[in-house]
């Protein structure tokens, strides 16, 4: 009745099937993870913009790597700008998401000698990206500067190519340890995501607080292939049931088609059974008429 499941094709059909299954639940769980790092993540972030602000030195050191649980903790930090070592970090986006320009790197040298590196904020990008653009000046004398606590980048973590060969005092990773080397001053690891004080004109443009509310659709992605893995055994029984049904119907339709030539066949011979019975019947009927006829008398 099933030995059709044993023919090539559904063997190849049921091994699909049953290697689609574990990988769509491992596919299932791997967007379930990502929703739960999603929701972890935007609790820290909450919990971190909300925390009172604190000396920067308190959460960072020279060479020290931020931990992620001090990720956009905000901190205050006092002293002057080193403009001749600013930079600007190439390929950023603006508020909007859209706008692609340059953010402002500024060291900010403490009170004991260390620095700190300061994103001032994103600035267009103008029309020559070979040259260093017009950068708005950072105020002049002792400062204080609020902001958030970012980690440094890496081209591991941000997926950001670190591009060599760049024009002068342009780069593309914000890094406390590659800026340390060009500035030849101890850089506190890390680097201060301005917020405070805004600079006058709104350039440059402060980066907005990342977004901690969306959650993403990772959870209805791991419903989905959940969901796809159900379907493939219910499938897999919807076609053999039909393949079983279409095999029996095209079984009966075969046996009806044998069977007509057969008793076509058989209908003449019938007839002529019939024909040779009543050719006997007659010889027999003329044989008892012939007997029952009296002999003529003798003269």
């Amino acid at each position: 009745m099933y030995r059709f499941l044993l023919s090539r094709q559904w063997v190849i059909v049921t091994l699909v099937g049953l290697v689609l299954i574990p990988v769509m639940i491992k596919l299932g769980y791997w967007q379930l993870h990502r929703h739960e790092h999603k929701v972890a993540q935007n609790q820290l972030i909450a919990s971190s913009l909300a925390a009172r602000p604190v000396p920067v030195a308190e959460l960072t050191a020279v060479g020290r790597v931020l931990p992620h649980h001090d990720m956009w903790r905000t901190v205050t930090a006092t002293g002057t700008y080193d403009t001749a070592h600013e930079v600007v970090v190439r390929q950023r986006t603006a508020a909007d998401e859209q706008s692609i320009g340059y953010y402002v790197l500024t060291p900010l040298v403490l009170g004991n000698g260390d620095a700190v590196l300061v994103n001032r904020g994103w600035i267009s990008a103008g029309n020559d990206l070979t040259k260093f653009p017009d950068v708005p000046a950072a105020p002049k004398g002792k400062v204080t500067v609020t902001g958030r606590m970012m980690a440094d980048e890496t081209t591991a973590v941000s997926g950001i190519k670190d591009t060599r060969g760049l024009p002068a005092r342009q780069v593309m990773l914000i890094n406390s340890k590659e800026q340390a080397k060009r500035v030849g001053r101890p850089m506190l690891g890390g680097y201060i995501e301005q917020t405070a004080p805004k600079q006058s004109g709104g350039t440059p443009e402060l980066v907005p607080e990342p977004d901690h509310d969306s959650i993403g659709p990772h959870m209805a992605y791991a419903i989905q292939w959940w969901l796809f893995a159900a379907a493939v055994p219910v499938g897999w029984v919807v076609l053999v049931r039909r393949e079983r049904r279409d095999r029996a119907a095209a079984a009966a339709k075969e046996a009806e088609e044998a069977e007509g030539p057969q008793e076509a066949a058989s209908a003449p011979d019938a007839q002529a059974g019939g024909q040779t019975a009543d050719v006997a019947g007659s010889g027999e009927t003329e044989a008892a008429g012939d007997a029952a006829t009296p002999a003529p008398a003798g003269p």
